[in-house]
């Protein structure tokens, strides 16, 4: 007679499975942190070569001839026309042109300008800085300014403030740049009542001003209508978002907890909820930062301030096709690397989309 089971109803242990050996505890996160930064990598490098390959083919459906447009108003026979494209490369087939125009590419080579005569590259250069310093400049107050506001206007949905904020902020948003500009200019800086002359109506510095000091003064005084214009244009951006995600955090659980131990509103405001509805924002923040690159095209053309987007304009009106080219793909990089920076940096602010 076999032997019964000690327990009734016990149930059988499986025997355990031989250990095999220890597996490092970080390779597997490694792993999966390796593969989420290559796939960004990957993305933002298939990006950048469609642009390239988008620009180049777009720019040259553009209307208008660049060689007759740079000889306009001077008697140039056909001969000295055709010399013209076969220096800028334009008697090549459309093939022959872009396979030129990436190999320059991987060599940082952005080609020509038609109607400067010097190389893209240089002309990038020169317009950059004031640029970065509009452009940039009008993104930091445009970005504090919505944000401040946003946090107002999102912890009391509904109140006067509210009502104010939003209405005030999509009223500059819905108004053309070029307008607004144009129309700043008229009452702060041509001259007539009730505000005379207050402010330059263009450029960047007045002619005849040295010194650091001054010159600093001065660059500061012409930034403050294209810096207004571009701010009030852009800071409803921030405003909405950081609105709309303080309104998804006010009524959590977490904040209640937080209310229960003591704490004030405006510590449970300011050290819980406003941190984490921060959040939705920084791709928002990153990729105004890489259009900073860009520049504000229309902004820049209304005061004449001498950056990339007025340089932009100005190789559009010819056609500039090296320039053009050259700016569109710089613009596109721009935007693409803040972009990837932001997918790398999201994941280090919120653990949940952690890979």
């Amino acid at each position: 007679m076999t032997g019964a089971p000690l327990t009734a109803g016990a149930e059988e242990v499986p025997s355990a499975a031989p250990a095999g050996p220890a597996r490092p505890a970080g390779r597997g996160r490694a792993g999966r942190v390796l593969r989420y930064v290559g796939g960004r990598l990957l993305t933002a490098v298939l990006s950048l070569a469609g642009v390239v390959v988008a620009g180049f083919f777009l720019f040259r459906i553009l209307p208008g001839d660049p060689v007759r447009a740079m000889t306009e108003g001077r008697e140039v026979s056909a001969e000295q026309r055709a010399e013209l494209r076969r220096q800028f490369g334009l008697d090549q087939p459309l093939w022959q042109q872009f396979l030129d125009y990436a190999l320059g590419l991987f060599r940082l080579d952005l080609g020509t300008s038609f109607q400067y005569r010097r190389p893209v590259a240089e002309l990038i250069l020169d317009a950059l800085g004031p640029t970065v310093l509009l452009a940039g400049t009008g993104t930091v107050i445009a970005a504090l300014l919505g944000l401040l506001l946003g946090v107002r206007s999102g912890w009391r949905p509904g109140s006067a403030g509210d009502r104010v904020n939003t209405t005030v902020a999509l009223f500059f948003w819905s108004v053309p740049t070029f307008w607004l500009g144009l129309l700043l200019i008229v009452l702060f800086a041509s001259g007539r009542d009730p505000l005379p002359g207050l402010f330059p109506t263009g450029g960047m510095t007045a002619p005849g001003v040295t010194g650091f000091w001054n010159v600093a003064l001065d660059t500061a005084w012409h930034m403050v209508l294209p810096v207004a214009t571009m701010v009030a244009v852009i800071y409803a951006q921030y405003l909405m978002i950081m609105r709309s995600s303080l309104m998804d955090e006010k009524d959590a659980d977490y904040l209640t907890t937080a209310r229960a131990k003591g704490l004030t509103d405006a510590l449970v405001r300011r050290r819980h909820a406003v941190p984490n509805a921060l959040l939705p924002t920084v791709t928002l923040v990153f990729l105004n930062l890489g259009q900073v690159v860009s520049g504000v095209i229309l902004v820049e053309t209304v005061f004449s301030w001498p950056g990339l987007g007025r340089l932009f304009y100005s190789g559009l009106s010819v056609p500039d096709l090296g320039l053009v080219q050259g700016l569109f793909v710089v613009f596109a990089a721009s935007v693409i690397v803040m972009n990837l920076v932001a997918d790398l940096v999201y994941p280090l602010l919120d653990p949940r989309v952690r890979p």
